[in-house]
């Protein structure tokens, strides 16, 4: 095989839908310090280190993709930032002169340490895990995590100055549902965007029937409504959101439905685990290895090459079913959230 960088087609991902990939969500640690109830089992088994991508291959991993047309690089886990010397990782990134921009999802837990420094090197949006304002409750879904510690954390990203700011919201029929319309405002009341997420059936979990756990993002407009009044958005940032903005606010809601309202004939994106698989679809088990590739010996070219082969192996969409005996058994730590 010639891997030359003069036998590489144009630089652009389109798979055999027609669908022009241009955003990669890169999860840098399975590793977590939450155990989320919708995430992740209690005890969990991490992947060993050494099959865990490198900061340079991952490094190359977004160089790659970069010279191959994406524009929006996120960053995932797990959670990142437990993840040691990522810094330089988001540095090298955040100096990708072809990139629109660099973002992260995180649970918020390290962002009083790291919040300066992540928009220094370049993060120009940041995404936060935020389910609950109860700190009983937000102990129980996440098993470990401290509220205060995340709020602190939420107070220093917006001191820092980020481009956007985004709260994400797992809904729960039966945990945590009569909190939409607090946590709207909360987001509200920092000047922050926040989006409500219906449960992913990532991964076989014992702590909840996610059948019975259910609500839709249906459930929630109908909610916010009671206090808010929400007019659709066209605007959008490289993601699954649909975007609604609130009267006297300038704080936006966003809805990700992968059940009540499919997203998957707009799809622009593809996943890389922290082992290096390259994942064509959230809810299917498409995938290449990359790490494969780069520990025999290929180059970046090489890696394109593969990465442009891979588009063919895209799915059409997802099939999530609501039943306790998931189609797909690897946690959402695992996936890259």
């Amino acid at each position: 095989m010639n891997t030359s960088s003069s036998a590489l087609p144009s630089p652009a991902l389109i798979d055999k839908f027609g669908r022009k990939v241009d955003y990669v969500r890169i999860s840098v640690t399975d590793r977590c310090d939450f155990r989320c109830v919708y995430c992740m089992a209690e005890d969990m088994t991490f992947v060993p280190r050494q099959q865990v991508l490198s900061l340079e291959e991952l490094a190359l991993v977004a160089d790659a993709f970069a010279e191959l047309g994406v524009k929006r690089i996120r960053l995932t886990g797990g959670e990142p930032l437990v993840r040691k010397n990522v810094l330089s990782l988001i540095e090298h990134i955040g100096s990708i002169a072809s990139l629109d921009e660099l973002t992260l999802t995180t649970n918020g837990s390290q962002l009083e340490k790291y919040a300066s420094e992540l928009k220094a090197k370049g993060v120009k949006r940041i995404n936060i895990s935020l389910d609950s304002l109860n700190p009983q409750r937000f102990k129980q879904l996440t098993r470990t995590g401290d509220l205060a510690q995340v709020l602190t954390g939420i107070d220093c990203a917006i001191a820092a100055g980020f481009e956007r700011i985004k709260i994400n919201a797992v809904i729960l029929n039966g945990r945590n549902q009569d909190e939409v319309i607090d946590l709207v405002n909360f987001a509200c009341d920092k000047g922050i965007d926040i989006a409500f997420i219906e449960e992913m059936p990532l991964g076989l979990i014992d702590e909840h029937s996610r059948k019975l756990s259910f609500y839709s993002s249906d459930d929630i407009q109908q909610q916010l409504s009671q206090q808010h009044i929400l007019t659709a958005l066209n605007e959008h940032t490289g993601g699954p959101s649909r975007y609604y903005a609130l009267a006297n606010s300038n704080s936006r809601v966003g809805f990700i439905s992968p059940h009540s309202h499919n997203f998957c004939h707009l799809c622009n994106r593809v996943r890389v685990t922290a082992e290096g698989r390259l994942l064509l679809c959230l809810g299917n088990e498409h995938s290449i290895d990359l790490r494969a590739i780069l520990r025999n010996g290929g180059d970046k070219a090489a890696l394109k090459l593969a990465i442009i082969d891979a588009m063919d192996l895209k799915p059409e969409r997802h099939h999530f079913e609501l039943d306790d005996s998931p189609q797909i058994v690897r946690f959402m730590n695992t996936t890259g959230g």
